[in-house]
């Protein structure tokens, strides 16, 4: 049996055929299960999700337009992890996950990312200057707790407790889509 490419195979769905949709459910469906769960750690939530994006792609087969199957796909995994994410209270133990979010999918930045991109900054300079420069350390520069530390010549618990009055400072100076715009920025 041929192996079937992403555009091919889309066609194919476009056209209501089931082995497409079968193909690109096997194709994609652990990648897309371990990308949600490596981040929200609960198997039933990532399966749901993972289930809910394979009945829109299917339920939506003759409307949407897809050009990059996987593209598409890992865009909608994102999406249904932020609308998670919304649908609940940020938790410190939440945005540390969301660290952890790989951004590499070649996502543009328009100018309303750059707006809250500068609103974020704005907000870190609002930071007192001990904590601030260790955030900055830590997210801009990306450097571990214990270079931090050493650095400083402080503890790593005092390096962890000063990010983590950056994080709980911005949480309560910023809207959601801002927290998202951190989220994306200190990538980590």
């Amino acid at each position: 049996m041929k192996i079937k490419s992403d555009s091919e195979l889309i066609k194919g769905l476009q056209n209501e055929d089931v082995s497409s949709f079968k193909a690109i459910y096997d194709k994609y469906f652990d990648a897309l299960y371990r990308y949600a769960f490596n981040i929200l750690k609960n198997r039933t939530v990532c399966e749901d999700m993972v289930q809910e994006i394979f009945i829109s792609l299917w339920t939506k087969r003759g409307e949407a337009t897809i050009t990059q199957l996987k593209s598409y796909l890992f865009q909608a995994i994102k999406y249904q992890i932020f609308n998670h994410f919304r649908n609940k209270k940020f938790t410190l133990e939440d945005l540390t996950r969301l660290n952890i979010v790989d951004l590499s999918m070649n996502i543009s930045r328009d100018i309303e990312f750059d707006e809250l991109e500068k609103l974020v900054r704005s907000t870190v300079v609002r930071l007192p200057k001990r904590c601030r420069h260790i955030f900055i350390l830590s997210r801009y520069q990306h450097k571990s707790n214990k270079e931090i530390a050493e650095e400083l010549e402080i503890s790593v618990q005092a390096v962890k407790n000063q990010i983590s009055k950056a994080l709980s400072f911005l949480r309560a100076n910023l809207q959601y889509e801002e927290i998202m715009v951190l989220v994306m920025l200190f990538y980590k």
